[in-house]
């Protein structure tokens, strides 16, 4: 939800549509962009409702401007899908559906999840995957923690520790998964899949390309 990962979905969809269609092709894409101050707020206080109300407003003016779907740009806000979808006519691509599809066609039937506590901790996103049969294991407490940390006082603020990394890195090769979904799309900017063995699956990446080749296929 914060702009640092919204420069990566843009960069993604773009790089997507020009390697699909070729010559001077970039993504017809209208983006809203949200305080993320003001959501941050809100998960802190657990006034989903009120994000909900947000979230549903920035949709409702995407659809208004001509969008023939919806996005949403985050892990963590998609406890608030069902809200967001009910206040428009045209679907919202959830991450997490997408993210399914891809450990289906890697024959991933159990996965690590890291993301922020409210995705860790919380069925909203975990359900999602395991309606699909796909087991779903998640940190002990501390490394919750240090793992929800690092995304808020980091890197939604651009900076990239080396520490944090290896720490990331440790926790990544202790979960004892198959794969490991950086179910946060922040976590991309700090692990990159040359970094481990483990099979890594970028919610960022994965998500918008998902969009971008929807919206090729129309």
């Amino acid at each position: 939800m914060s702009w640092e990962s919204t420069a990566h979905y843009y960069q993604i969809i773009n790089e997507t549509i020009k390697k699909e269609l070729g010559g001077f092709h970039s993504a017809k894409v209208v983006l809203y962009s949200v305080d993320f101050a003001e959501i941050e707020r809100c998960q802190s206080n657990g006034d989903w409702e009120k994000s909900a109300e947000i979230l549903s407003d920035a949709a409702k003016r995407l659809e208004a401007a001509g969008a023939d779907f919806v996005a949403l740009c985050t892990n963590t806000m998609h406890k608030v899908a069902d809200e967001i979808q009910a206040s428009i006519s045209i679907p919202l691509v959830h991450i997490a559906d997408e993210t399914a599809k891809a450990l289906k066609e890697k024959g991933i039937s159990k996965v690590g999840l890291l993301g922020t506590k409210y995705t860790m901790e919380q069925d909203f996103y975990k359900q999602r995957l395991t309606e699909k049969g796909i087991a779903v294991v998640v940190p002990n407490q501390e490394d919750k923690t240090f793992v929800n940390d690092t995304i808020y006082d980091e890197l939604c603020m651009g900076q990239i520790n080396p520490n944090s990394k290896k720490r990331f890195l440790e926790i990544i090769g202790g979960m004892g998964a198959q794969g490991v979904i950086l179910g946060c799309t922040e976590i991309g900017m700090l692990v990159k899949q040359a970094d481990t063995a483990v099979p890594l699956f970028d919610t960022t990446e994965i998500h918008a390309k998902a969009v971008a080749k929807l919206a090729i296929e129309g």
